[in-house]
């Protein structure tokens, strides 16, 4: 979409504490930031931030080795920071290839700007970040080192203690490139690192926060408002939270089952590979995916065709299909979209665009858990394409007002579903499929 791609650039979720949301984001990249550091850190801020990586350091059960240099940056710098780095990589032909991707799925209006969204979203939303590959951090302040800017500092000097023992990019392979061969995982990845950071930073806040830490982030709550995001399509918030909200949650289950030696030991011995597990604790580590092999559809559609992007939907983007569409009209209920998803044993899908044409098309192929679950998920995946496309046709179809769909049963365990913008490319997709 390709989300992960866009996820790796920035990853963004919620710090969750007593009072109020606010972002925090975490740089696993390979290009070099560049900041000017304009000004020392007052003897009180570096001497907090000294209390809380040794107060942090003591409860997560892991000590720095190398000191990690540290900034504050305004809220001017950072939406130029924004501009010149995180999004310099981010070129046209990528946000042509999400947009297509994400509107084939519904998440999207083809008529949404990427690159405009994400410069407001992260200029509004960061409140602080780790460089893993300067290896430095940096805390967004207009006003000093209060509650706010404390919290965020503990969360993101766990990141320098993930980073330093178990390795993100030798030894966990979170990198840019892992993450386009294998997305789930990545995202699986995303989840127990920002997981652990807001554990972490819970457990810090209850032990060592402040009366006055608390009044900060009291009036922070009471006065900040995030147009930006709340205005955002609904899937693309959904997504960028999952990390902080499930990521929480998977590692919580982890905790309570072996406080964080059971953590460490998801960094080091055994990963998560998918967002299933990060859902579904219980499903970690023995429930691995089972993805199908796609065809090739670039052959079976013919020239001007060429692929432009293949990936792993995900039990969580399953989900995001069924119940977060850009079109409130074309969502399920919450409660049956989980329910379809949770199903979810495997999927491949690809995107193709026809160069002379202009035209695009998708095919997903999905495994369930068991045949009911395929039936359930076929059912869900067929009233939501009542929903966007209106009836089914005669011939077991359907037309919408800009693409046609089919889902076509091929095991009792599995299904495709087809998007073209024209009923012979619909056809043809099809036919690949059973050939």
């Amino acid at each position: 979409m390709n989300r992960k791609n866009i996820l790796l650039l920035v990853i963004i979720g919620v710090i969750i504490l007593a009072v109020g949301t606010f972002f925090t984001i975490k740089i696993a990249r390979d290009t070099i930031f560049v900041y000017e550091d304009t000004s020392t850190l007052e003897p009180s801020i570096s001497a907090s931030m000294d209390e809380i990586e040794r107060q942090v350091s003591q409860l997560r059960g892991l000590k720095i080795e190398a000191e990690v240099p540290r900034r504050l940056m305004s809220t001017t710098e950072l939406r130029q920071v924004v501009l010149d780095d995180f999004l310099e990589g981010y070129k046209a032909q990528d946000e042509e290839r999400d947009l297509i991707v994400m509107n084939l799925f519904g998440f999207l209006p083809a008529e949404f700007t990427l690159s405009d969204f994400y410069l407001d979203l992260y200029s509004e939303q960061i409140a602080g970040f780790y460089d893993s590959v300067e290896t430095e951090m940096f805390v967004v302040s207009d006003s000093g080192f209060g509650g706010m800017e404390r919290s965020t500092y503990a969360h993101e000097f766990v990141h320098t203690l993930q980073d330093e023992h178990f390795d993100f990019e030798d030894s966990l392979g979170f990198t840019d490139e892992a993450c386009q061969d294998d997305s789930e995982r990545c995202m699986a990845l995303q989840s127990l690192i920002e997981g652990d950071a807001t554990l972490t930073e819970q457990l810090w806040f209850q032990q060592y926060g402040t009366q006055q830490d608390m009044q900060d982030l009291q009036n922070f709550a009471t006065t900040f408002s995030s147009p930006v995001y709340d205005s955002a399509p609904e899937a693309l918030k959904e997504a960028l939270i999952f990390p902080y909200i499930y990521g929480g949650k998977f590692v919580q289950a982890l905790y309570a089952q072996g406080g964080f030696k059971a953590i460490d030991a998801a960094f080091s011995t055994t990963n998560p590979v998918s967002s299933e597990q990060i859902m579904h604790p219980a499903a970690y580590p023995d429930d691995l995916p089972n993805n199908p092999t796609l065809p090739d559809l670039e052959s079976a559609l013919g020239n001007g065709w060429h692929e432009i992007e293949n990936d792993t939907l995900g039990e969580w983007y399953v989900y995001l299909i069924l119940a977060k569409a850009y079109n409130p009209q074309f969502r399920l209920y919450d409660s049956l979209a989980l329910d379809a998803a949770e199903g979810w044993g495997g999927d491949a899908y690809s995107v193709l665009k026809n160069d002379e044409t202009g035209q695009v098309a998708a095919l997903v192929s999905f495994n369930w858990d068991t045949t009911a679950d395929a039936n359930a998920a076929f059912k869900a995946f067929s009233n939501y394409s009542d929903l966007r496309f209106g009836p089914v046709t005669a011939d077991g179809h359907w037309q919408g007002s800009d693409y046609y769909s089919a889902l076509q049963q091929t095991s009792p365990g599995n299904f495709v579903w087809v998007l073209a913008q024209d009923l012979a490319t619909l056809q043809t997709l099809q036919a690949a499929i059973e050939d």
